[in-house]
Order: C-alpha cells, then structure tokens, then sequence
C-alpha cells in the first residue's frame, strides 16, 4: 500500500523517485565511501515530509523510541543490523545494558524498550534495563497491558565501569536523549562502549548544526543526481536568548523568520508551487514535539496568546526554552485513510530497518503530527524487506517510494554522524 498523495504537484517527486532509481547503482558506492570514512550512529529515526514538490528530513532522532511500532516482518532486518553494529564495537560483547527514559510508566515507550530487547537478544547479547532514577532503589518488575513483563534495575557505578548487580557489559545502549543534562553516572566511563556518546544527547546537541551538516550532505547528494539540493533539504535559520514570555529575543525571531518566508517564496515562484509558504519554530534542543509552533507571517509572533507563550516557554523535562531553530516548513500531502500522515525511517548502524506512518487526523497539512492523538501505521512499509522494482510508474510502488524514503533517511543520518564528529570533545584538533 502506498499511502495516497493528495497534490496536483507529483510530478518533482516522482521525477526524483525516478531519478534515484536509475542512479541506485551511483548513490549506493557514494553512501559506501561515505561510510569509509565516517562512523553512522548506533540507531537513529528521521521525520521526512513529502509535499509532492519537496521531500525533506524535518527531524533526527539519535536516542529514538517507537521500536514497537515496527512489525515483525520488520525485526529480521532490525537483528541483522544489530549483529552487524554490535561486532563493529565490541565483538565478544555478552552483555548489553540498556539505560532508558526516566517516564518508564508510559506503556508504549516501555513496549519499545521490549522489543529493543527482542532486537538485541536475537542478536545474540543478554539485555538487562538500568534506571538513572535515583527513586529507584530495588529490581521493579513494570507490566505491560498485554501481559509482558520488564525488570528495571538500579544502576551500580564503580570507578570505571556502570553495570547491574551480577552483570558487567561491554555496551551500555542509551535510549534516553539527556534533555535534563548529562548524569555524574554516565561520565568517565573508558572501559565501556557507550551508545550513542553523551556528547549526542540534547544537553549538547543542537538541531541547527545538524541541519548545517545536512545542508553539506544535501548539496553534495544534489550534485551527484544533478538536482536542486532544496528539493530535499529545508532551509533553516537559529535564535538564541528567546524568551516567550518575556518577549525577549523576539526581533531576532521576527527578522528570522520574515528573511526565511522570503527566500522560500522565491523558491515557490521559481517553481510556480501555488502554496503559502510558512516556518515551524521549534526548540533547537529537545524532542517528543514539545515546542512547536507554525509561522505564516512574521506579524503573528506579535500577537501570540498567553496559552502559545507557555507552550513555547519549556521543553521536555522542564528545560527553558532558549533557543530556537526557525525551519522550513514542508507540508504532507501524504493521507493514510483520509488523514494526514508522515513517512517516520528507523535505522540501525548504516541500515535501513523499517519504518511506519505517523498519522493525525486532527492536525493540518502544515502542522506537527507528534503530538497527542499521533496513532502510527506500519502497513505503508509491511514489503519492506523487497527490493526496488524498476520499471514500475513512480509514486505507484510501495518498495521504491520505501526505497526513496530510506535515501532521504540515511543522508540525515550521515549529516547526524558528520555533526556527533563535530561536537565530540575527545576529539584530537589539528591546527
């Protein structure tokens, strides 16, 4: 199934399903000297939009959940990366310890951890969960609706190394992204691996050096199949010392934002797209939706409401919200039983895994679908496991729109690998 694409304007993107197909052979050799030189996250997803004329990543999640939401169709690609990941690292690796997100009451953010779990024992390590909550004291067995079951456990840190009562790994997988900073627990650790590095979690990261890094990426790809690298990348620009509630930063916002709708008009025009342009101003840190807001005219962040203030104030775990990215906004004009959706990519090491659909019914084509009411549809990419197939009418074959998708994908996730480089504080500087 092929979620249906609602726009008049399906001639760039199928043009440019065409044009990876017939260049398969090109990006495939390009991505493998890619990958030559620089190392993919352990696991990563990336939110695309696909406006019919535009088809771009609009986040990267380098601590992803929603690993649930993958079929089991999926999970023999899921194992195989795993397998691959785990013996580039730490070959003789027995033991995995998985460090999750504090909120573990959430039944589905819990059934992700158990199919992480799933994934990584299929592949061969023994998985235990070790809380950075310092409520936690003793083993807890957490239930799951469908019966299933996990045991977190407290963490216990010797000088060197992090591990569980009676288990000592040679990895220790973080799905926890450190909104709330770096924990004491997970410094110094030189003896272990440890998956994504700390540098990687929000404390550090910023969303604006990523898509600097995917700028590069997004016009070096352009050259290799002779398009226009905006087709695929979103035009950004980023504010700091904003402060929602006390109008603080706002001329830097307002310039920002009046200087992107501009050049995306323009863009518009070039390619006679009868759409209004808009941005979405969003934390340059920080994930889960939080933060969100769409922006069609620079005149709106004059009258914000006192309920858009507060939403824009804090991120997750309370952080302030200080700094923003102004984004591009690319609509979706991609529909699962009538309502808007978004292709979302999961990736293991330099591999595609799966994927699923976000779906909102209550949201506009312009808007953030991660948020409440978000329900998620894996059957878009239930065939994932075939290959292209060549010659089919582009925009009619689930395998090579998965194919594309999955391009798109891995160039984010090379623009997160190019970025974790960049921002790692071991790394030796040659002058």
């Amino acid at each position: 199934m092929v979620p249906h694409l609602i726009t008049a304007l399906t001639g760039p993107i199928n043009e440019l399903e065409q044009r990876i197909l017939d260049t398969t052979p090109a990006i495939e050799r390009w991505f493998r000297l890619e990958w030559m030189e620089h190392t993919p996250p352990f696991y990563s997803s990336v939110d695309i939009r696909n406006a019919g004329f535009k088809l771009a990543p609009v986040d990267t999640n380098l601590f992803p959940g929603g690993w649930n939401n993958l079929t089991p169709e999926m999970l023999p690609l899921a194992v195989q990366a795993a397998m691959a990941a785990i013996e580039k690292i730490c070959p003789e690796a027995r033991n995995l310890l998985v460090v999750p997100e504090n909120h573990t009451r959430n039944d589905f953010y819990l059934a992700n951890v158990l199919q992480l779990k799933r994934i990584f024992h299929q592949a061969g390590l023994n998985v235990r969960f070790g809380s950075l909550s310092a409520d936690l004291k003793a083993p807890t067995p957490l239930k799951l609706p469908d019966g299933e079951s996990l045991v977190l456990e407290p963490l216990i840190r010797s000088d060197r190394r992090l591990g569980l009562k009676d288990f000592d790994p040679c990895t220790i997988l973080l799905n926890n992204d450190l909104s709330a900073g770096i924990p004491g627990m997970l410094e110094d650790l030189h003896e272990q691996y440890l998956l994504p590095p700390v540098h990687a979690g929000w404390s550090v990261r910023r969303k604006s050096n990523h898509f600097k890094a995917y700028e590069e990426v997004s016009k070096r790809f352009g050259k290799l199949l002779g398009i226009d690298p905006w087709l695929i990348n979103p035009l950004f620009a980023q504010c700091d010392d904003i402060d929602f509630n006390q109008g603080q930063g706002m001329e830097c916002l307002t310039t920002h934002v009046d200087a992107l709708l501009s050049r995306i008009k323009r863009k518009y025009k070039e390619y006679g797209i009868n759409e209004k342009p808009f941005v979405m101003v969003k934390p340059d840190n920080g994930t889960y939706g939080m933060g969100v807001m769409t922006v069609h005219d620079a005149k709106e962040l004059g009258a914000l409401s006192r309920k858009t203030k507060n939403k824009m104030s804090t991120t997750k775990d309370g952080q302030p919200l200080a700094e923003v990215i102004i984004q591009e906004g690319v609509l979706t004009n991609e529909r699962v039983n009538g309502a808007v959706a978004e292709p979302v990519v999961y990736m293991m090491d330099r591999y595609v895994v799966g994927g699923f659909y976000r779906v909102h019914a209550e949201r506009g084509v312009d808007e953030n679908l991660n948020a409440p009411g978000a329900s998620f549809e894996p059957l878009a990419f239930s065939d994932s496991g075939r290959l292209p197939q060549s010659g089919e009418k582009p925009g009619s074959s689930s395998p090579n729109r998965f194919y594309m998708y999955g391009v798109i994908a891995r160039l984010a996730m090379l623009a997160a690998s190019y970025e974790i480089e960049a921002t790692d504080p071991d790394a030796e500087v040659y002058d």
